[in-house]
């Protein structure tokens, strides 16, 4: 396994994809919320994540395909997109709150930025140790 390719790294890389895919199907919220009929979707990610994480909470490394495995690996975990099908905001029936959601893309975009604050953190602490504390 190389440095880049860490648990942790490969957690904050599937969690910056679904807040990406998050990005887009807010937006697509926004973009119709003056149309009839729709209704809003969001997508769940991090309450999959978090229950595949505790059922598998423990998983040792192997090194040598003779070691005997530890642990269940962690199944993938997707995010996915769940429709709003029972709430009505506006006589069209329509359940699209633009106040809401610019919130929740507020709310996503902070998301986004820590993440993408932690890896670069994580990668410089990987090149200052590669250079030999330099």
């Amino acid at each position: 396994m190389a440095f880049w390719d860490t648990p942790s790294l490969g957690l904050m890389e599937r969690t910056l994809d679904a807040a990406s895919f998050r990005q887009k199907v807010m937006s697509n919220n926004v973009a119709n919320v003056d149309t009839p009929y729709f209704k809003r979707s969001d997508v769940q990610f991090e309450e999959l994540l978090e229950k595949e994480l505790i059922k598998n909470s423990l998983q040792g490394r192997r090194t040598d395909p003779r070691h005997i495995p530890i642990g269940v690996p962690a199944a993938p975990v997707a995010p996915k997109v769940v429709t709003d099908e029972t709430t009505l905001m506006n006589n069209n029936l329509n359940n699209v709150d633009i106040d809401y959601e610019m919130a929740l893309l507020a709310k996503n975009q902070l998301r986004y930025n820590v993440i993408v604050g932690q890896v670069n953190s994580d990668l410089k602490h990987y090149r200052t140790a590669l250079n030999g504390g330099r």
